[in-house]
């Protein structure tokens, strides 16, 4: 008789319980995302950011979930909803950058907005925005402009 091993697999959650910051626009989603981009590459390369937020909108942590190219980044759509079930969120705002300065959403960006808003329906998580950012101080959200 022969006895296999297997990983054991632990979660633990541990907040930090500073004053955290709440979402309530686009402005305050801009204003937190920015923590968590590379300022020294913001205008190479892009960045993709995912802020993790509870049931009021209060900011859990973010994450830099992606770091690409000059003209793109791959985003996996599991890693984003697996922080997002370890972190025990209800809501989520994306975001990532465009080194050109250029805000409009390309094709990709609206595919995987609403991949993930679909993966995310699926477990009760919630994407409040997609936020583009740019180097130049600018950014545009997806919900103001009634795309999301």
């Amino acid at each position: 008789m022969s006895t296999t091993k297997l990983s054991e697999i632990k979660l633990y959650y541990k907040p930090l319980r500073t004053s955290r910051k709440i979402i309530t626009c686009s402005g305050d989603a801009y204003e937190q995302v920015l923590h968590f981009y590379d300022k020294n590459t913001i205008a190479l390369q892009e960045q993709f950011i995912v802020l993790y937020l509870n049931r009021s909108n209060c900011v859990l942590g973010g994450y830099q979930c992606s770091k690409g190219s000059m003209t793109g980044t791959i985003v996996d759509v599991r890693l984003v909803l697996g922080v997002a079930l370890k972190a025990s969120c209800c809501n989520i705002i994306i975001s990532h950058n465009h080194p050109s300065g250029n805000l409009k959403p390309s094709n990709s960006d609206r595919e995987l907005t609403t991949k993930l808003k679909e993966a995310g329906r699926l477990m009760d998580i919630n994407i409040l925005d997609h936020i583009i950012v740019s180097p130049d101080g600018l950014y545009m959200s997806f919900a103001d402009e009634g795309v999301l």
